[in-house]
């Protein structure tokens, strides 16, 4: 690490403090406002956004399509995120960028802009931050390399890359080897540029978003499930996509925190407005509604395609569960958070098949056992998991001494943010930054419920 660099961490103690009550907004789905920015600079014509999360990451997809030739412009904010207007370039349209397209620490922004890239005859290159840097892109590659593009990558696979689009690309049908939606959308992203039909053959459903929205942007998209569950995704190339008004529901991954953290402090009641609950995605609510959780959802709806509620949150006793290994890829990014809740259940929490956490922004599996571990959880680290044993609802001791080391991962942070919530002397985490990565006005919000 730079010195430029450890001088710049901000480091910060969370400390124990009132009950969570009120009402909270959180931001737009991340995962839906990547998608949203991507979409709409490819139809031809004006894409209005509301709630769009501002984040670094899906900022870093903006200023990537803005150097392709797209135009968008924030016109204004609400209490739910920013609003945006798109002009798109159309399908086939995207010019040659000038210079390094830089990701930043986003894995979504750089995966689905392959995809995009390799299926126009432009060259791009991709740069991204130490932590982006080190994250494996040889998945994405060989789809892409299948379907015609020219990828030079750095040794294991890694950024910095640079990408030789093809038009026309080779339609493939491809069978996810892993449980990926970036790999899926990233090959779907390359057919919309493709003649003939693109075909994502994936055994272990994974969030859907790109397939909801790519079908209301006026894709011919279908999606067959077959008796196991396998689900085969079909696109027909060289798409005329139509402009779209979108409003982005709230991200239940930074719902997340905000549950948790009401469920461990005593005398929470909280409810979360917008969050959305698409399937593939709000599995932690289940898991912890196994566990003991009273989360109500309140006035479900659908917006844009995708199921919406207000979540009611009361503060609960929970109890340790054996978390269902096929629940995973629905719930990948809120097992931080989860752990955080394991370690004030009672008795004994086990997950296991969790091995992507490995190849996140950190090794999410190592770096959390620690984490909770200085924090006085018990932990046990497995290669797949870890097992956890829970204090049965006392709170954990804090830390003394060094603080937790986040490696850069926002979602360390966060998670850690709301173990210090629920110990006696706080938890000191040595970086705060990384949060603006995914959920700027967290620290905000958090001390905004618990003054």
């Amino acid at each position: 690490m730079s010195a430029a660099h450890s001088d710049a961490m901000k480091p910060r103690r969370f400390l124990p403090g009132g009950p969570l009550r009120g009402r909270i907004r959180v931001p737009g789905d991340k995962s839906i406002s990547h998608r949203a920015i991507m979409f709409a600079s490819l139809a031809i014509g004006e894409s209005r956004i509301s709630g769009l999360l501002e984040g670094e990451d899906v900022m870093a997809t903006a200023a990537a399509l803005r150097a392709m030739g797209a135009n968008i412009e924030r016109t204004g904010a609400n209490e739910s995120g920013g609003e945006w207007c798109v002009h798109g370039v159309g399908v086939g349209g995207l010019l040659q960028p000038r210079q390094a397209l830089d990701m930043g620490n986003s894995g979504t922004s750089t995966r689905l802009l392959m995809g995009l890239v390799a299926s126009h005859a432009i060259t791009a290159s991709f740069i991204g931050d130490a932590s982006l840097s080190k994250r494996p892109m040889g998945r994405v590659i060989d789809p892409l390399a299948q379907m015609g593009a020219d990828i030079t990558a750095s040794p294991g696979g890694t950024l910095p890359l640079m990408i030789r689009g093809i038009s026309p690309a080779v339609p493939i049908e491809y069978r996810l080897p892993v449980a990926s939606a970036q790999v899926k959308s990233a090959v779907l992203l390359a057919g919309l540029n493709t003649p003939g039909i693109t075909t994502v053959i994936e055994p272990i459903p994974t969030r859907d978003h790109s397939e909801r929205m790519l079908k209301g942007f006026g894709a011919d998209l279908t999606v067959e499930v077959e008796a196991d569950g396998t689900r085969i995704i079909r696109l027909r190339g060289e798409a005329e996509l139509t402009p779209q008004v979108i409003e982005v529901p709230g991200d239940p991954s930074s719902a997340a925190f905000f549950v948790v953290a009401a469920l461990l402090v005593p005398g929470s009641d909280l409810v979360i407005r917008n969050v959305g609950l698409n399937p593939t995605r709000a599995a932690l609510f289940e898991v912890l509604r196994a566990m003991g959780g009273h989360i109500e959802e309140v006035d479900r709806r659908e917006v844009g395609g995708e199921p919406v509620a207000d979540l009611h949150v009361r503060h609960s006793p929970l109890s340790g569960v054996e978390v269902d290994p096929a629940l995973s890829p629905s719930m990948i990014d809120e097992f931080p958070v989860l752990f955080v809740a394991a370690a004030l259940a009672s008795g004994r929490t086990v997950t296991s098949g969790l091995e992507e956490l490995r190849v996140k922004e950190s090794d999410r599996l190592a770096v959390m056992a620690a984490a909770l571990t200085a924090a006085g959880a018990r932990v046990e680290e497995r290669e797949d998991g870890l097992v956890i044993d829970g204090t049965g609802g006392e709170p954990l001791p804090g830390t003394h001494g060094a603080p937790i080391a986040t490696h850069l991962d926002h979602r360390i942070a966060m998670s850690m943010a709301v173990a210090g919530l629920a110990s006696r002397n706080g938890v000191e985490v040595d970086d705060t930054r990384p949060i603006a990565t995914s959920f700027p006005v967290f620290e905000e919000l958090l001390d905004g419920l618990t003054k």
